[in-house]
């Protein structure tokens, strides 16, 4: 009896996991796919469970056979003193070009992946969990130009994110 009310409700909880914006937050239209695959350098995130006592964390997008997008993060976990990886995939959210997505690393479950801001040459991006906890800025180089940090993090602030906990991530090894 309780499998039956089980079912339903798994059913559901997977087909809405969290794949949503924050009120305020845009996701950027017109996004172009393929100029954001590559790798991409973490300057700073709200630190979270999945990355904590993380450095050097990168962001590998590529193309999967599917048509998905393959997710490759690493990090250099400073307790542990050892490189870490986590493989996951994401999809569009409905129109591939609005950078509005849901990556998920575990089987069935998704969070929302959205890119609210990129620069014209596609080197800089501020991206945008489901909620205010989460939130990243990405660089294609280890460092950002101070003008594109103030800009981010003003936009951040706009929608309602506390800038204030954003972890600066170093990236000083090499793997």
């Amino acid at each position: 009896m309780k499998i039956k009310f089980l079912i339903p409700l798994l059913v559901v909880l997977v087909l809405t996991s969290c794949t949503s914006i924050p009120d305020g937050a845009v996701a950027v239209s017109p996004f172009e796919k393929e100029r954001y695959l590559g790798k991409w350098y973490e300057i700073a995130r709200l630190d979270f469970r999945y990355e904590r006592n993380l450095s050097n964390t990168t962001a590998t997008y590529s193309l999967n056979d599917n048509g998905t997008i393959k997710v490759d993060n690493q990090g250099y976990h400073t307790k542990k003193e050892e490189w870490r990886q986590a493989i996951g995939k994401a999809k569009f959210v409905g129109d591939e070009n609005v950078g509005l997505l849901k990556v998920s690393f575990f089987g069935p479950f998704y969070s929302g992946y959205n890119v609210i801001a990129v620069d014209d040459q596609y080197q800089y991006a501020l991206v945008a969990g489901e909620s205010l906890d989460c939130l990243w800025i990405l660089s294609r180089t280890p460092q950002i130009p101070q003008r594109i940090k103030e800009k981010y993090l003003k936009k951040a602030a706009s929608i309602g994110y506390n800038t204030d906990d954003l972890l600066w991530v170093q990236h000083d090894k090499v793997e």
